[in-house]
């Protein structure tokens, strides 16, 4: 029963569009193989500028944003994202634990710092898509 259910979740992942927010090409590239192996659909933004740009374009299930990126940072987009559509979970994804007391950052689903682990990324992904309705 366990594998039929990790298998449904698997399926239900194929339906999920993400939209991956890093400056860091390498992150962008590590974090996409290692999302689309658990079945979810990545999208890359390099910028701030660039995922309002998407976001306006086509909205995805849900958003995965790191904050310090040159130029305008994660903070300010995340605020544009919720003037667009505040129904698109965004997380915050960074390395640098002190933004959790932004009172700014508090306006996102979830707030995960970067590890090799992904299971705390994938889990708030999750956990976003079952409070939006899910898919």
């Amino acid at each position: 029963m366990e594998m039929a259910q990790q298998t449904n979740e698997r399926a239900n992942a194929r339906d999920i569009r993400i939209l991956f927010v890093d400056d860091d090409p390498n992150q962008r590239e590590i974090y996409q193989r290692r999302l689309e192996r658990q079945g979810y659909q990545v999208d890359l933004a390099d910028s701030a500028d660039s995922a309002v740009s998407r976001v306006r374009q086509e909205r995805p299930e849900v958003i995965v944003l790191d904050i310090a990126m040159p130029g305008r940072d994660g903070l300010s987009a995340l605020q544009e994202f919720l003037d667009i559509d505040p129904s698109v979970p965004v997380i915050i994804h960074t390395a640098y634990p002190g933004y959790a007391e932004n009172f700014l950052s508090w306006a996102a689903d979830a707030y995960i710092e970067k590890s090799s682990d992904i299971n705390p990324l994938v889990e708030a992904i999750e956990e976003a898509v079952v409070r939006n309705g899910g898919r």
